[in-house]
């Protein structure tokens, strides 16, 4: 079953720009104890995503997006401009990838910012004007918003997965980590959002070094633009799909594997990678890119994030020799109900596992392997159709309006790409 959050954030959280005028210069955030040198803020690891719980003017906790790839930090709920009684600045244009129009935002300045241990007194953000870009079906959870490059700017970020949970460090205390199996690769930051150079095996005989967007809010592993370079092209077996949502609307492309990936001294094999079509993606690109790494990629390795220094410091993690896959079960899931804890298909491709097993755009999923389904996070389901070829799941399904009518199938998953 597909659950498509797989691009969602890469594709859909760049802001770009916008009406005339210098763009808003984020404030920065400090350790809310003044003499603190660490400090740890605990996440949860949505779809690959991080989200962690923030206060803005003394209400909430929200839920909002660590993205580095994300320049001036984002309010994407509009109902919180009545809580944070801010007065609206200048409008802009906030534009991303999508076949659609950019969506309109406004400029809040002068708002409180707390998460656990960590404030910014002065926050600055964009508050969307619409409500039409809503991530919380596809997180399967609330999300309020996105905190990006000011956030990151502040501290060295250290991520602990195990333990869902990132370290901060005072920059001009961080001493980086001595002990084997840590690389330490080099960091560009150009437009508030970190750069860095990679060999990428494209084909048996062509290797390219190429300038990716470090994206923890991508939760893709790689994605490349062939627009960027006419040698990186879609490979011969590769996929024709929806890839996510942006922005700017819906993003279309095709899934296909690169040869390695190769991360300082650590090669990556068949690494799967995203090629969205060009127009959508791009074109409204400013920076000079060829693609983007993303957090499926990083969930890889211990990460040291370190902005001050311009550096990212890998080390391979429990998950390293975990192979890339794509969902094996061909459909679209959103998360509905006051709990979103009730999962409907919204899409179901052709030729794929989930038609051959009978399953249809509208059906809520019930239970599977005789579990019931509001049992399950977003993440778990996602996980759970990735696992195995071959593997056979056991789907009760409700078709049909008000109760509907019970169904039950067989899914077997499939190795697609």
């Amino acid at each position: 079953m597909r659950i498509r959050l797989l691009l969602l954030l890469c594709l859909l959280t760049r802001a770009w720009g916008l009406k005339a005028g210098a763009q808003p210069v984020p404030q920065g955030f400090r350790f809310e104890r003044p003499r603190a040198r660490t400090g740890r803020l605990p996440y949860l690891s949505q779809r690959n995503l991080l989200v962690v719980p923030v206060h803005l003017n003394g209400t909430g906790p929200y839920n909002f997006l660590l993205d580095t790839g994300v320049g001036t930090s984002l309010i994407t709920d509009p109902a919180l401009e009545a809580v944070l009684g801010r007065p609206r600045g200048a409008c802009y244009v906030v534009r991303g990838a999508g076949e659609g129009p950019g969506t309109r935002a406004w400029a809040i300045d002068s708002v409180q910012v707390k998460l656990p241990g960590v404030v910014a007194p002065a926050g600055r953000f964009l508050l969307f004007a619409e409500a039409g870009f809503d991530l919380t079906a596809y997180v399967g959870m609330p999300v309020h918003g996105i905190l990006g490059h000011d956030f990151f700017a502040s501290f060295v970020v250290s991520q602990c997965p195990e333990r869902e949970e990132l370290v901060l460090y005072a920059p001009a205390r961080y001493r980086p980590p001595r002990r084997r199996g840590w690389v330490q690769l080099p960091l560009d930051l150009e437009g508030q959002r970190p750069y860095l150079t990679l060999p990428v095996q494209l084909s048996d005989s062509l290797r390219l070094p190429l300038r990716l967007l470090l994206d923890t809010g991508a939760g893709h592993a790689l994605s490349l633009e062939t627009a960027a370079d006419r040698r990186i092209q879609v490979p011969d077996r590769h996929l024709r799909t929806p890839l996510g949502y942006g922005l700017s609307g819906p993003v279309h492309g095709c899934l296909g594997r690169v040869p390695e990936l190769l991360v300082g001294p650590y090669p990556l094999p068949q690494v799967l990678t995203s090629f969205p079509d060009d127009a959508p993606v791009h074109v409204r690109t400013a920076e000079e890119r060829h693609g983007s790494l993303g957090a499926e990629l990083l969930k890889h390795f211990d990460a040291v994030i370190d902005y001050p220094h311009n550096r990212l410091l890998l080390r391979p993690g429990r998950l390293f020799r975990q192979p890339f896959e794509h969902d094996m079960a061909g459909v679209e899931l959103l998360a509905t109900g006051p709990d979103l804890r009730r999962y409907l298909i919204t899409r179901v491709e052709a030729g794929s596992p989930a038609e051959a097993a009978g399953l249809c755009p509208g059906d809520e999923l019930v239970a599977v392997d005789l579990r019931l389904a509001h049992t399950f996070s977003l993440t778990q389901l996602s996980t759970l159709l990735h696992a195995a070829d071959g593997r056979r799941l056991l789907l009760i399904v409700r078709r049909g309006e008000g109760e509907g009518e019970l169904l039950t199938m067989q899914l077997r998953l499939r190795r697609q790409i």
